[in-house]
């Protein structure tokens, strides 16, 4: 499916800083170039699944069922609120506190003051909430990495390596036991591709980035300019073979992998019963709608509108998807009553915590 493991959140591109006795050691499993299985980066709204896939059990014993699709409303309430953390604040509250936090949050939606919100006015919104959060996290990573010197206004390459990739230079390949050569190896793959994303977002060439050179480099959905560098990262986690291109089976495997199964194109009828259906449609995904030319590859233009989609508006759908759930009287707008009613469409509260809980465990 391609929603549940190719999409990003967030916006995909962050740089994860771990601080240790003073040395920042990114984190291999969490740096905004190794995850994997999170590829397209052009302002997703969340890193939950929109839509997942639930077992359906055959009740009349007919041995029928499968699996169907179930709406996720956490994916709503992040892209509504911009941020995990928004969301999971609002699971704490009581579903009056929530209606209570919600209805003040509509006040600041509603740009005209005539007491409803448009499709315009959500869209802005949901844009908006995404860029503080974009914005938020530039401001933190630039704190850190100028030990928040209000003077600083450029970023060295020499400074930034040194806060995030110093410890390197100092335990070297082999002499820190608990790192293995793979571990060393992947730090310096890290400090090799940030150095490349650096040089790309480097406009001037001095080796230096200003603030909003800093956001290209954090966050490269927000720059066209960047597109490029994304690609080969890309083609580097998943072109295993090397052939400067991907295959069904390297796209495959880049979202699951099995050990039951071979996730090649010469197994896929014989194994096709042992692989869920969201696997499946990713495979019908790659052919009809990846692979443009159908030579059975994905080549760099194709990669690119696969990781950046050029056409397709995230916020846009959104804001449709929400005045669809909420929009009682199908006017086509929503009143403060229509969201406050319908709060749990926008905003999560202990109740639909609770509730998003039993629902995971009938499905267990």
């Amino acid at each position: 499916m391609f929603n549940i493991r190719t999409i990003s959140n967030i916006i995909l591109a962050i740089v994860v800083i771990s601080i240790v006795y003073g040395l920042a050691i990114p984190d291999k499993k969490h740096n905004h170039h190794h995850q994997q299985n999170i590829r397209v980066i052009k302002k997703q709204l969340s890193d939950e699944e929109h839509y997942r896939d639930v077992d359906h059990h055959d009740d009349d014993g007919g041995g029928g069922g499968g699996q169907q699709q179930q709406h996720n409303r956490d994916f709503d309430h992040e892209a509504f609120l911009g941020s995990e953390d928004e969301a999971d604040e609002f699971d704490q509250l009581t579903p009056e506190e929530s209606r209570s936090r919600l209805s003040i949050i509509v006040d600041k939606i509603d740009l005209n003051r005539d007491g409803n919100i448009t499709e315009t006015e959500l869209k802005q919104w949901i844009q908006q909430s995404q860029k503080r959060y974009i914005y938020e996290d530039v401001d933190r990573q630039w704190q850190v990495h100028t030990d928040n010197d209000p003077t600083v206004r450029k970023l060295s390459w020499e400074r930034f390596r040194n806060k995030t990739y110093g410890f390197l230079d100092e335990i070297g390949d082999n002499t820190n036991p608990k790192r293995t050569i793979d571990d060393m190896k992947t730090y310096h793959d890290m400090l090799r591709r940030d150095e490349r994303r650096w040089s790309m977002a480097d406009i001037d060439g001095d080796k230096a980035l200003d603030h909003d050179e800093f956001i290209s480099f954090l966050h490269p959905e927000e720059s066209e300019k960047m597109y490029d560098v994304v690609v080969d990262e890309t083609l580097e986690d998943v072109d295993h073979d090397g052939d400067g291109r991907i295959s069904e089976s390297e796209y495959i495997s880049d979202m699951y992998s099995s050990e039951d199964n071979q996730l090649s194109s010469s197994s896929s009828a014989s194994s096709s019963s042992n692989i869920p259906e969201w696997v499946q449609r990713e495979r019908e995904q790659f052919h009809t709608y990846r692979d443009k030319n159908g030579d059975g590859y994905l080549d760099r233009e194709e990669i690119r509108e696969w990781i950046v989609p050029a056409n397709y508006d995230h916020a846009d759908a959104e804001a449709k998807h929400l005045i669809y759930e909420a929009d009682t009287n199908k006017d086509g707008i929503l009143s403060l009553n229509e969201i406050l009613d319908n709060y749990d469409v926008f905003v999560g509260s202990q109740a639909t915590d609770f509730g998003d809980a039993l629902t995971r465990h009938d499905e267990f």
